[in-house]
């Protein structure tokens, strides 16, 4: 390993990625650590499932299959892996892991973390903490559904002496995304709590590598400019001691590492700009990002604030059932066809007001004098949910296929009937620090606890740069807001997130003035009754808004056509305004 240089590199950004990246990021040039992300909100839940059907199981599976193709070589290497494809069950997979090893031959150390689990002590903790939902302010206490999962993020020095003490492969259930390349870098450059600039620094790679190849192309508004998207390489991150790192890939892969591309990663699922984490609070508003060469993007300058004293919750619990049928409208007399589909189902089951959620959705695409049979199509959803399995399953769904001879002309559906799907919902609280006991696992048994960080005062405060470029001038032109400015969508919860940037001071300057809160409610009609943020990274040239309560009650219980709002920022630039000439994309230097 470089004593200068720490070079953690990715290999999945979500339960379900490319399976053989992992190998693709070991035989593709020199790493350090190979991590990988498996957990989001949505899969606690279905590894709940799964352990349900197996309690041996209960974590990502797809790692070991990943493991056995790089075991060898990461041995001889020695190159250390850090996952949390433990999920709810670390232990199970260290020892999965382990036979793996066993399997090929090969001697290594696993160890896993734990403590991030709560479920066991989650009655006695709920006489200290009241485990308020962070959006809605309820207590836990007032839920009466049943609880399935309770999962603290715990932070990245388990990992770090995990590492230390001797182990190849570090396995972790929910800690924070960033915590598998900060732990790394504890480790590798021996920081404390009080390094605060230099951890903060780490969470900002950790954050731009965790989601793959969305840094390094995927899912980017200008994907057009972007080679070999067919098969993007997932990132690097080389790491140096003050915190500062450059994010890249290896030579010969797809795709590209921009300012944009990693701008747009920046802004991936955040909220306000001090970001928190475990270990540290990093202010995103504070880093600057240059083009150091090809497929290379420097990241220096963040700062870091102590860490936050009480830590996340992720709670799941079983919120009922839900179903959708999807009717398939053709030609002419689209919104009539839709009503008397929509007056019909309802009439059939008893009305609308028989569930205790419903959500209608009109997807108007079809075309006029259209050249095929499919551009005369649009769609139209309904979708209820119930805490009754049986009114939600084919008592809805066969009553929609009873209308195909007696409803509007061209019926047809997109599913024959279907049953019933089981939900969850997410239940985002906060805890203490000192209530969550995070302890590492070595294979002979050994625990040892990892406290959490002690008060650190702050040197001074922190203030962001702000830019005083003047608002463009000259002609304007009716042109979608894309023309501009690229976007990334995501969800937290039932809150979405979706950042917006440019490339150039001018750009910014109008962008700042023109996109309000109250602009963006305007430009998103589903938007105006809901509480909306904003957020400026005038740095990278950026704003960052949260909407508060768009997704309901989170990805696995929204109605939404797009319950991950990941779409959101693809509408908006989609939407048409009087745009300045000199700020349009291609027709202006960068600043």
């Amino acid at each position: 390993m470089s004593s200068e240089v720490l070079r953690v590199a990715n290999c999945s950004g979500f339960y379900g990625d490319r399976l053989s990246a992992a190998r693709e990021m070991v035989e593709g040039g020199p790493i350090d650590v190979l991590t990988g992300d498996y957990l989001a909100e949505l899969t606690m839940m279905l590894l709940f499932k799964s352990k349900l059907k197996d309690p041996k199981l209960g974590y990502a599976t797809t790692f070991l299959k990943q493991l056995e193709e790089i075991a060898a070589e990461c041995v001889r290497r020695k190159i250390r892996i850090v996952v949390n494809a433990g999920g709810l069950n670390p232990k199970g997979c260290a020892e999965a892991a382990r036979a793996v090893y066993a399997k090929l031959g090969l001697s290594a150390t696993v160890a896993h973390v734990e403590g991030d689990d709560l479920m066991p002590e989650l009655a006695e903790l709920q006489k200290q903490e009241a485990f308020l939902h962070l959006d809605r302010g309820a207590p836990l206490s007032s839920l009466k559904a049943p609880i399935v999962t309770a999962n603290a993020y715990l932070g990245a020095f388990g990992i770090a002496k995990a590492l230390e003490r001797g182990a190849d492969l570090v396995i972790c259930g929910r800690v924070t995304d960033a915590s598998l390349t900060v732990g790394p870098a504890i480790w590798k450059f021996g920081w404390a709590h009080t390094d605060l600039d230099a951890l903060a620094g780490a969470v900002a790679a950790g954050h731009v590598i965790e989601c793959g190849p969305q840094c390094t192309g995927g899912n980017y508004s200008f994907f057009r400019e972007i080679e070999g998207l067919e098969k993007p390489g997932f990132p690097i991150a080389e790491l140096h001691r003050d915190g500062s790192f450059v994010v890249t890939k290896h030579p010969g892969t797809g795709g590209a590492v921009t300012v944009g591309t990693v701008t747009a990663q920046i802004l991936y699922e955040i909220a306000s700009p001090a970001y928190a984490n475990a270990d540290v609070v990093a202010r995103f508003d504070t880093l600057r990002l240059s083009q150091e060469g090809p497929d290379r993007v420097r990241v220096t300058g963040t700062r870091g604030q102590p860490a936050p004293e009480r830590l996340k919750v992720c709670i799941n619990y079983l919120g009922g059932f839900r179903n959708s049928m999807t009717f398939v409208l053709t030609g002419l007399d689209i919104e009539e066809k839709a009503a008397l589909a929509e007056r019909t189902i309802w009439r059939a089951l008893g009305g609308r007001d028989q569930f205790e959620e419903t959500h209608v959705s009109l997807r108007r695409s079809s075309q006029p004098n259209p050249d095929s049979n499919e551009e005369a199509f649009s769609l139209l959803t309904i979708a209820v949910k119930d805490s009754d399995a049986k009114k939600v399953g084919r008592a809805f769904s066969s009553r929609a296929i009873e209308m195909a001879l007696a409803s509007y002309p061209g019926f047809s559906m997109t599913t024959p009937p279907k049953d019933e799907q089981p939900f969850g919902v997410y239940w985002p609280a906060l805890i203490a620090a000192e209530r969550v006991s995070q302890r590492v696992v070595m294979p002979d048994g050994e625990t040892i606890a990892i406290p959490h960080a002690a008060p650190v005062a702050l040197a001074s405060e922190i203030a962001p740069s702000q830019l005083s470029a003047p608002l463009p001038s000259g002609p304007t032109q009716r042109l979608p807001l894309g023309s501009v400015c690229g976007a990334r969508s995501g969800d937290k919860g039932g809150n979405a997130n979706l950042g917006v940037w440019v490339e150039s001071e001018s750009a910014y300057a109008w962008l700042a003035q023109l996109l309000t809160a109250e602009k963006l409610k305007e430009l998103l009609p589903e938007t105006r009754s809901l509480l909306v943020q904003r957020f400026e990274l005038p740095n990278i040239l950026a704003l960052n808004f949260v909407i508060h309560g768009l997704l309901g009650d989170g990805v696995a219980a929204s109605l939404r056509a797009d319950p991950q709002a990941k779409t959101l920022g693809e509408y908006l630039r989609a939407k048409v305004l009087d745009v300045p000439l000199s700020i349009v994309r291609g027709r202006s230097p960068r600043s």
